[in-house]
């Protein structure tokens, strides 16, 4: 019986010894040389950027339409596009806003344009609304001075301003100038409104409480660009009708 035992066991050490050697030419073994394991998210290795910087040169590579397959060109100057598209080359408005954007780097007409209609629409509305806190942080102090003069003898009277801002059709750039250090930019503004002013007794003494009525202004801002104060504030008021 214990040979019979014996010979089952050599016969299953034999099996193991076959299935090791086999396993081992398959899987190689470790000799201390291997690559480290691949890591998608980490920067290549230096030597992974030599082999491929050694790499033959793709020149049978088909560039897509349109592509670059040279020296990129020179691009002209963001801020020599936007003013051009403002004011055209040439002109004294665009020769004014150059000289501006020359002492002040963050000047940017198109948004300045947005900036004086969202300005255009608080003044208006704050003037309506006899909101002094607003206007003050808005306008400069002679405009502020003349817009509150007005504000106070409509109270006097006892008159009230119902308005109600509809919106902006159109906004331009139409004159500019660098005096010292202060820029001045003119922007005519066309905007639609619903106005109407009432006396005490709430009867329509000015304007149509149910009529669109078109406005046209004609408003100057200035900053001084000297200071690090980005704020415009409006310098001076005029109506184009």
């Amino acid at each position: 019986m214990s040979d019979v035992l014996d010979i089952y066991n050599i016969i299953l050490l034999a099996l193991a010894v076959f299935v090791f050697f086999k396993l081992r030419s398959v899987l190689g073994k470790r000799t201390g040389s291997e690559r480290p394991p691949f890591d998608p998210y980490s920067k290549p290795s230096q030597d992974r950027e030599d082999r491929d910087n050694s790499k033959p040169s793709r020149d049978n590579v088909i560039p897509l339409p349109g592509a670059q397959t040279g020296p990129a060109p020179e691009e002209p100057v963001a801020g020599d596009v936007v003013l051009d598209k403002v004011a055209p080359s040439g002109t004294a408005l665009n020769a004014a806003l150059r000289q501006i954007l020359s002492v002040d780097r963050t000047f940017e007409p198109e948004q300045f344009l947005q900036g004086a209609k969202a300005a255009y629409e608080m003044i208006v509305t704050a003037f309506a609304e006899g909101d002094r806190k607003t206007l003050k942080q808005l306008l400069s102090k002679d405009v502020f001075e003349g817009f509150v003069t007005a504000i106070n003898d409509r109270e006097t009277r006892g008159e009230v301003v119902e308005s109600t801002f509809v919106g902006i059709n159109k906004a331009e750039i139409v004159e500019a100038a660098l005096k010292g250090s202060t820029a001045q930019v003119t922007v005519r503004l066309q905007s639609e409104l619903i106005s109407a002013t009432r006396d005490r007794d709430g009867h329509v003494i000015d304007g149509d409480p149910t009529k669109v009525s078109e406005v046209v202004d004609i408003w100057t801002f200035a900053r001084d660009t000297g200071t690090r104060d980005p704020n415009w504030k409006l310098v001076a008021t005029e109506s184009a009708e």
